[in-house]
């Protein structure tokens, strides 16, 4: 795999892969940039979600698992001191549907954040991972 990112201005840049998607980073006003895209740090937090959430929706369906939505918050506190790493990152994985099934949703997402989601098993190296999951009608 391979990408490249390249500066357009001041604090922005623009990140391309083999699927030819252009993603946008910059820094926040506050922080020297101009908004006009996610930080890095965002774009790792947005990855862990993105990755469990691709294996979960496979795994749903092999499981013959039925939802209506799912949504994934991700929340990370950072060290005070640089390089600021993430400490704590904690998944919050949002279901709606009827008759959704507590241990299969469970089984799921621990199959993903356990065995399957390349980004998840090594962000836990480095940062307390941590899950739950929320059943709504």
């Amino acid at each position: 795999m391979k990408v490249s990112v390249k500066h357009i201005k001041g604090m922005h840049f623009q990140g391309e892969g083999n699927s030819k998607v252009v993603t946008n980073m910059d820094a926040s006003v506050t922080a020297g940039g101009t908004g006009r895209g996610s930080s890095p740090t965002e774009i790792l937090l947005m990855t862990i979600a993105g990755c469990s959430g691709m294996d979960i929706v496979t795994i749903l369906e092999k499981m013959n698992v039925k939802f209506n939505r799912f949504e994934t918050t991700v929340e990370g506190e950072r060290a005070s001191d640089h390089p600021r790493v993430f400490k704590d990152i904690e998944l919050v994985y949002k279901f709606w549907g009827d008759s959704l099934v507590k241990e299969k949703l469970e089984r799921a997402v621990q199959l993903s954040m356990e065995k399957y989601c390349s980004i998840a098993n090594m962000i836990d190296k480095a940062a307390n991972l941590t899950y739950s999951i929320e059943i709504n009608p």
